[in-house]
């Protein structure tokens, strides 16, 4: 079932506004939608470049669950963005690369960003944790001076679509389909979203190179852990289980 949506006309990141309403005590869930965003920010504490008339929206809510099966999130989210592509351009093109880079014609189109905290508790009621899922899609302007190769969805239409959406109509199309890759989470748990992630990420068997923190690996991909972290086989034959990192397949690698 898909949130409510607020769309704001200008903020400073949508993540920010989803945590300054967590910490007053608002729940969700809520799609908090900017038309212009001030300080967006991406993984690692990037900039997000938030041109106008790109979508950048947060949903806020509220969970029980623990920090590590929120962040299964990330593969709902991605899901959510490839099925919001596929309203518009050919689906043929949609791609995801690990861990939630969705990729258009092999090229960015989308930026995600899970943040949590702790809920505040009110009276009897425990807190939880408060959850701001991050999204950002190029819909109409393609952000320069990128760190890879990027695009957005009017460079790609499908036939018979003349456009492609406005922030309005995209955060709206974007709670829908989140909205049901979340009821699926809830209610059967994450392997359904990982089998259904799995089928849309290419690369996972074949040359990878990962960039940590504070080193770069060069291997093997050997597919994914039960939680989604990719199994990388070195070259002397050990296995490396990463969580987290900028990972590069095939001809990239």
């Amino acid at each position: 079932m898909a949130a409510p949506v607020l769309i704001l006309d200008e903020t400073d990141s949508t993540n920010a506004e989803a945590r300054r309403r967590a910490e007053a005590g608002e729940g969700g869930p809520l799609w908090i939608t900017a038309r212009r965003q001030t300080a967006g920010r991406g993984r690692r504490g990037r900039k997000w470049e938030s041109e106008s008339g790109n979508l950048a929206s947060s949903l806020l809510l509220l969970t029980r669950k623990s920090p590590a099966e929120a962040a299964q999130l990330t593969f709902a989210a991605s899901l959510a963005v490839a099925d919001l592509l596929d309203r518009y351009v050919p689906p043929a093109l949609v791609t995801i690369k690990w861990p939630n880079d969705v990729l258009l014609d092999g090229r960015k189109t989308s930026g995600i960003l899970i943040e949590s905290g702790p809920a505040p508790a009110f009276g009897m009621t425990a807190g939880g944790l408060w959850l701001a899922v991050g999204i950002g899609v190029n819909l109409s302007q393609t952000p320069g001076d990128t760190e890879r190769p990027a695009t957005c969805i009017a460079e790609h239409l499908s036939q018979g679509v003349v456009a492609a959406p406005s922030v309005d109509e995209a955060a709206k199309a974007l709670a829908e389909t989140f909205g049901v890759w979340l009821d699926r989470w809830m209610t059967f748990g994450f392997q359904p979203i990982l089998d259904a992630w799995i089928a849309r990420t290419p690369g996972l068997y074949g040359p990878c190179t990962a960039r940590l923190t504070r080193e770069t690996l060069t291997g093997t991909a050997d597919g994914v852990e039960a939680d989604g972290s990719l199994r990388l086989k070195l070259p002397d034959g050990s296995l490396r289980v990463i969580s987290a990192g900028d990972v590069f397949f095939g001809e990239a690698a």
